[in-house]
């Protein structure tokens, strides 16, 4: 089963940037969709970005135009990529392998979770 490992959270100022990422144990990496989900306390787990194979993005309306989800097949990672930060985005945030389904939201990602990785953002 492939394993994730997400970093890059923090607690940052409204209005600011974090860059998270995250690192996939396995290959095929590179035929694999991606996606960045979070859940915020009290909350559901949501996707937030995804990122398949072929470059097909899709984005949380609550994002769209702040954040910016990319990969680098060769490190076998994917990145999240956060700008203009609200206090409602503070969440901890989790990376997935998905299928093209999933990322699309078609379906739902039924798999393991990393541990996240939190980010905090102040008013």
């Amino acid at each position: 089963q492939v394993r994730v490992t997400e970093s890059g959270g923090g607690l940052v100022q409204a209005g600011g940037s974090l860059r998270l990422s995250c690192v996939a144990s396995e290959t095929p990496f590179s035929i694999s969709a991606m996606g960045w989900y979070r859940q915020a306390p009290g909350k559901q787990r949501e996707l937030v970005a995804s990122l398949t194979s072929d470059g097909v993005t899709k984005y949380a309306d609550s994002v769209k135009g702040r954040f910016t989800i990319s990969r680098d097949n060769a490190k076998n990672s994917v990145y999240l990529q956060m700008n203009s930060l609200k206090p409602e985005d503070t969440a901890v945030y989790y990376c997935a392998v998905l299928s093209t389904p999933q990322a699309m939201g078609v379906l739902p990602y039924e798999g393991s979770w990393g541990q996240g990785t939190q980010v905090t953002v102040s008013s």
